[in-house]
């Protein structure tokens, strides 16, 4: 499962990146959409819940173990 979440955690970095970089094209466009800016914020909540699970999996680890 940990492997799972760290292979979606990568590929959720790039669908950002590539989600920021269009919305850079609009903006320099001056053809700002609401749909645009929102295309960034659902990989970047999803970076964010699996960023904080990774960051959290070695202290988890310390706790169980006696």
């Amino acid at each position: 499962m940990n492997k799972l979440i760290r292979q979606g955690h990568r590929w959720l970095s790039i669908a950002f990146t590539l989600a920021v970089i269009v919305n850079i094209v609009a903006m320099v466009q001056e053809k700002q959409a609401i749909w645009v800016g929102l295309l960034a914020l659902f990989p970047l909540i999803l970076l964010l819940l699996s960023g904080l699970y990774l960051f959290a999996l070695p202290y988890a680890a310390k706790w169980r173990t006696p």
